[in-house]
């Protein structure tokens, strides 16, 4: 399958070691050789809920492509859409990607190459991300999601809890943005559920639907996963910074 050649942008602003590396994370279980235990039980609030608190490494693979893990054919397009996709492979389409213009949108978001940190309170969570410097709130305290929402590019989230897993819904996503570098679209009527589950101490698993009618004949239901990220910190990412290259994107076709 080919691929659009989008994050060319956000790979000019790599962040460089600064002074935040090796710092020791407190608190954390660690093996009798000090190392981070990622297989230890994982921390629970005050409430007893599982805490997402800290920060992650996300699994990138659905960065390129949301269906990696998927059969052909198991995405469940609406013809327009499928025709979106294919044209996007075939042409100098990348840089029409928003992300190209450090806008990546929802549910790339979760996925891009860079560490991001969960901030868990009882009422709020809030998602801290290196890549393109920016946040991302997740409401729990008992709200509707809007009913004509302002569209927005990451969206309008609240969340629930099912037991141990959080329950994530995301309407009001600008339907300009791809949902992967390969060029998947969505409509203005995209609704993401994510559910978040936290195995152990080093694992996160975001099990997330994408229901879509306009672009897509039914649900479909993609996996991602993070690994947590010890003795270290954000460091600062600004994608747009000096960015000459813009311009010059032709998004060529690659495997």
């Amino acid at each position: 399958m080919k691929f659009s050649l989008l994050f060319a942008a956000a790979a000019l602003s790599i962040p460089v070691p600064a002074q935040w590396f090796n710092w020791p994370t407190p608190g954390i279980p660690r093996t009798p050789e000090g190392k981070p235990d990622m297989t230890a039980p994982a921390p629970k609030t005050a409430d007893g809920r599982p805490d997402f608190s800290g920060l992650w490494s996300p699994n990138t693979r659905q960065l390129q492509n949301i269906a990696a893990d998927l059969k052909p054919g198991e995405v469940p397009y609406q013809p327009w859409a499928e025709k979106v996709f294919k044209d996007r492979q075939g042409g100098a389409h990348g840089k029409d990607d928003p992300a190209a213009r450090c806008i990546p949108g929802m549910p790339k978001l979760n996925v891009l190459p860079y560490p991001y940190k969960i901030i868990q309170q009882p009422r709020l969570m809030v998602m801290l991300f290196e890549g393109f410097t920016t946040f991302r709130q997740i409401f729990l305290d008992g709200r509707e999601l809007p009913k004509d929402p302002q569209p927005a590019w990451y969206g309008y989230s609240v969340g629930k809890w099912d037991g141990d897993t959080l329950v994530v819904d995301t309407i009001g996503i600008n339907d300009t943005t791809w949902m992967d570098n390969a060029g998947r679209p969505h409509s203005d009527a995209l609704h993401l559920t994510e559910r978040f589950r936290r195995p152990d101490f080093g694992h996160l698993e975001i099990r997330m639907t994408i229901d879509d009618p306009k672009a897509y004949t039914k649900p479909w239901t993609v996996v991602e996963s993070a690994r947590y990220l010890p003795d270290t910190e954000l460091l600062e990412y600004v994608c747009n910074e000096n960015n000459k290259d813009y311009e010059h994107l032709v998004g060529g076709p690659s495997r």
